[in-house]
């Protein structure tokens, strides 16, 4: 997620004069190199030469993946599931979902959303109740367990499910379900979380969704927490001219009786945190970077095809290729739609109509969490430093080569106004679980990884950096594991260097 909607909200917190006035500073710093980079001019990176741009309002199915729909092996979305040490009512590690298959109905005029799911997990334990997350604002009409009708009650956020399940067996849950979704509160401060977590309608009867670090459970029936990845796949149909947008690939686009069906299948398995809808009226642009990825962008159509800096994102993709290794899915997009902020959601990241969230600098931070917090994400809400420390990192040195300055430079700036942001919100790795998103979680851990690049030399960094990704694929992990990876890789003793950057009170002397 970029850290936008956060700086705002630390600015309209007023909490000192000083503090205030390093926050303006920083932030019109970041929306000023964001402006340029955005610009026609020759501040922002160049579309790629090959990137062939050709917009349509009709799509046509991507290219095959590796992973067709229908062959997927789910023993490579079982997971560790564990319960959240930030946000701990939200999930259960009894339930490790393996697959989820969504055949969503938007019906614009009622705002009426109808949903057909069937969720295949493994349990992880005996027991005589099967527990998820979903919201009482969505009816469910019926609900069977492995073909099975099963009781059922929805208190709040929670539906338990009265069936008996078996650890370490595959149980089937299908149930059809349909209302008028509403986001939840958020539990931030951040100005782009006004408008709650999860299912957003906007004004014009189009739909987004965003749910760092919940709210899944506001369109679905998930186990809506970070330490369990499934495989998704979508169909979507809408009255024309909307269509559904979402991760991965489409495999088929059909009209019938004046409605658009668009299937979706994701072939690597995501957390729920990283899965995006959205229903709209858009065009499609299609890109390629110069290592052959895909791109799809998704725009308003009676905008620009790429507002914005979007034409940069082939860029994007090859710049962090040349530092991180090669691009670790098969498939790249972005989805526009009506909100004030950018989300790294899978293979398709969800981004604001805003100049900053569409500026190249948010692509190149969203498109980096494909290595660091899609591929390998958090275990526990705790280790989100993980994701948008790095992230944050190579935004910072990315804006240093557009600015013709080194990233100690850009460091020096930002270390500024770090120390406002921990006293704020606290240390990055044990924040206020009510100011999630904060910059404590972006520009302590960016500082922190120049200082270890400063300690252990360019080489060896860099090889930290492409290395823990590609070793964690499709994974997660918490920070004793990657402490303890990054130790072995490099030889040096360094947990009370991490305890300090990331648990410390007080920033560390630079």
């Amino acid at each position: 997620m970029d850290p936008a909607g956060m700086m705002a909200a630390r600015i309209g917190e007023g909490t000192s004069m000083t503090s205030t006035t390093r926050a303006v500073s920083a932030l019109s710093a970041l929306l000023l190199t964001a402006a340029l980079a955005g610009c026609n001019g020759d501040a922002g990176m160049k579309p790629a030469p090959d990137a062939s741009p050709a917009a349509s309002r009709t799509p046509s199915p991507s290219p095959s993946s590796t992973t067709p729909a229908g062959t997927t092996d789910l023993a490579l979305a079982e997971s560790e599931t564990r319960e959240d040490s930030v946000y701990p009512d939200v999930g259960d590690p009894l339930v490790d979902a393996l697959s989820y298959d969504l055949d969503l109905d938007w019906n614009p005029e009622t705002d009426t959303l109808t949903g057909q799911e069937t969720l295949v997990f493994r349990a992880t334990a005996d027991a005589a109740k099967v527990p998820l997350d979903f919201n009482e604002q969505l009816q469910i009409s019926s609900l069977t367990v492995d073909g099975k009708a099963a009781e059922h009650q929805v208190d709040g956020n929670h539906l338990i499910i009265d069936a008996p399940i078996k650890a370490d067996q595959r149980h089937r849950v299908e149930l059809a379900y349909a209302g008028v979704p509403a986001p939840a509160p958020a539990p931030s401060q951040r100005t782009d979380f006004a408008t709650g977590v999860g299912w957003n309608i906007t004004d014009e009867h189009e739909t987004w969704t965003v749910q760092e670090p919940y709210g899944a459970f506001t369109w679905y029936a998930a186990n809506d927490q970070p330490a369990d990845k499934a495989f998704y796949d979508f169909s979507l149909t809408a009255p024309d001219p909307m269509q559904g947008v979402a991760n991965g690939e489409l495999t088929s686009s059909t009209k019938a009786d004046g409605t658009t069906t668009n299937t979706w299948h994701l072939a690597e398995p995501a957390s729920s945190y990283l899965v995006t809808v959205a229903f709209g009226d858009f065009q499609r642009t299609d890109l390629k970077s110069r290592s052959g990825v895909p791109i799809q962008i998704w725009t308003d159509p009676d905008g620009k095809a790429l507002p914005g800096g979007l034409a940069t994102t082939p860029d994007a993709i090859d710049w962090l290729e040349k530092y991180l290794g090669p691009y670790p899915f098969d498939t790249f997009g972005i989805v526009v739609v009506d909100n004030e902020s950018g989300m790294e959601t899978q293979t398709m990241i969800t981004l604001g109509s805003t100049s900053y969230s569409l500026s190249p600098a948010v692509v190149v931070h969203e498109a980096a969490h494909h290595w660091y917090g899609d591929t390998v994400s958090p275990a526990d809400w705790s280790e989100v430093w993980m994701n948008e420390g790095m992230a944050m990192y190579l935004q910072g040195m990315w804006e240093a080569e557009q600015e013709g300055r080194s990233v100690a430079q850009k460091m020096d700036e930002w270390a500024a106004f770090e120390t406002d942001l921990r006293d704020s919100a606290g240390p990055p790795a044990n924040y206020d679980a009510d100011k999630f998103g904060d910059g404590n979680i972006y520009y302590g851990p960016a500082l922190m990884w120049q200082e270890l690049r400063e300690k252990i030399g360019d080489k060896l960094f860099f090889e930290v950096l492409r290395e823990w990704p590609a070793s964690q694929e499709n994974g997660n992990a918490d920070r004793e594991e990657y402490w303890a990876w990054i130790e072995e890789k490099t030889g040096e003793e360094l947990t009370s260097f991490f305890e300090d950057w990331l648990l410390g009170e007080q920033t560390p002397t630079r």
